[in-house]
C-alpha cells in the first residue's frame, strides 16, 4: 500500500497520525518493527518501493554518502550540534530509519537523515536506511527538502539557498526573496551575511545552528573590516584547531559567547596601531618656550623659569580665562 510523505515522516519522526496510531510510542513501535518494506508516493507524482537497509558502523562512512544538493552543512554537524540525537541514540540505537536511493556498487546516497548518519559516524552504531531504486533528482530533492523541514536550517544554510535563487534569477532582489521564503527582509540580509562568511570561521562555533542574527552581523562586520592579507592570516589561525574545542566551558550557549570573544580579540590582535598624530610643536623662544596648537586647544612648555617668572606667567593666563 503506498503511503503519503506525511505519512512516512509520522512514521520516521515520531508525528503519530491518529488514524494508524493513537500515541507518539505507538509510531515509534511502528517505525522500530522496521518492515522491510514500504512504498512512498514522492511528491504526489509517483510510488517507490523503499527496502530497509542496515549498514554496518564500520561501513557508514564508505558506503554511505550524502546527497550533494542537501541544503544542510555536513561540515557543521558535531557531538555538540547534534547533541539532541547523540544521547538517545548511544543509548537506545537509532529510532527511525532515513531514507535514501540506490547509487553505483551498492552504494547509498542519504536524502533523509544526514543528522542521523553522522550521529552514527560519531557513536559508531550501525545506519539504519529505507533504500530506493530510481529516484530522479527531482525527487530526490523534494526527499531532501522535506527532511531539512524537521530540523531548521542555519542562517548560513538558509542564506546559500537565498543566493542560489539570486544567482539563478529566481527573484530579483531580497525583497522578493523575503516574499518568496515568508520571512522578514532583515532575516534574508542576515542569512546572506552568514552566507559570504568563510566557513572555517563558522566552523569555530559548536553548534552553527545556534548562531542568531546579531551575532552574524557581528562576525560580518568583523572580517570585512580585515585587509585582505588580515583575512588570510585570521583563516590561518583558525585552521590551527576549532576553537569551540579550545574553550574551557560547558553548554552550547556559554561556550558561543566564548568564542566570540575569541575571535574579537583575534581580529583586534590582527589590526596595526594606529599611531596618535600629534600636532608640531612650534618654537617661541629658543630652548625656552614651545607651544602645541590642536584645534581649541593650546599647550605651551616652558624651561629655566624663575618662581618670580612662573607667577606672572601664570597671573597672566588666569587674567585672560577668567
Amino acid at each position: 500500500m503506498a503511503i503519503k510523505t506525511s505519512e512516512l515522516n509520522a512514521r520516521l519522526f515520531g508525528k503519530a497520525d491518529k488514524r494508524r496510531a493513537s500515541t507518539v510510542q505507538e509510531a515509534q513501535k511502528a517505525a522500530s518493527e522496521k518492515a522491510a518494506v514500504i512504498e512512498l508516493s514522492v511528491a504526489g507524482e509517483a510510488t517507490v518501493e523503499f527496502e530497509l537497509v542496515r549498514v554496518p558502523s564500520s561501513d557508514v562512512v564508505t558506503r554511505t554518502s550524502v546527497f550533494s544538493e542537501n541544503a544542510r552543512e555536513q561540515s557543521f554537524l558535531n557531538e555538540l550540534a547534534l547533541s539532541d540525537i547523540l544521547v538517545t541514540l548511544k543509548d537506545r540505537g537509532q529510532q527511525y530509519p532515513a531514507v535514501g536511493r540506490w547509487l553505483e556498487d551498492d552504494k547509498i546516497e542519504v536524502l533523509d537523515g544526514s543528522r542521523r548518519r553522522m550521529s552514527c559516524i560519531l557513536a559508531n552504531q550501525d545506519f539504519l536506511i529505507y533504500v530506493a531504486k530510481g529516484i530522479n533528482s527531482k525527487h530526490a530533492k523534494f526527499l531532501s527538502d522535506v527532511a531539512n523541514a524537521h530540523k531548521p536550517l542555519s542562517l548560513f544554510e538558509r542564506g546559500k539557498e537565498m543566493q542560489t535563487m539570486l544567482e539563478r534569477g529566481d527573484v530579483l532582489d531580497q525583497k522578493e526573496l523575503a516574499k518568496v521564503c515568508q520571512c522578514s527582509e532583515a532575516l534574508v540580509s542576515g542569512a546572506l551575511k552568514a552566507a559570504a562568511l568563510p566557513l572555517s570561521l563558522l566552523q569555530a562555533y559548536p553548534s552553527v545552528g545556534e548562531l542568531g542574527r546579531p551575532t552574524i552581523v557581528k562576525l560580518h562586520r568583523m572580517f570585512f573590516s580585515l585587509t585582505h592579507d588580515e583575512q588570510t592570516m585570521f583563516l590561518v589561525k583558525l585552521d590551527e584547531n576549532p576553537v569551540w574545542k579550545t574553550v574551557d566551558a560547558s553548554g552550547v550557549s556559554r561556550i558561543t559567547r566564548e568564542v566570540t570573544l575569541i575571535l574579537e580579540q583575534w581580529c583586534e590582535s590582527l589590526k596595526p596601531a594606529v599611531a596618535k598624530v600629534e600636532a608640531p610643536s612650534t618654537e617661541l623662544v629658543k630652548g625656552r618656550a614651545t607651544y602645541r596648537r590642536k584645534g581649541d586647544a593650546l599647550s605651551i612648555s616652558l624651561k629655566k623659569m624663575s618662581e618670580e617668572d612662573a607667577e606672572a606667567i601664570l597671573s597672566f593666563i588666569k587674567s585672560r580665562l577668567d
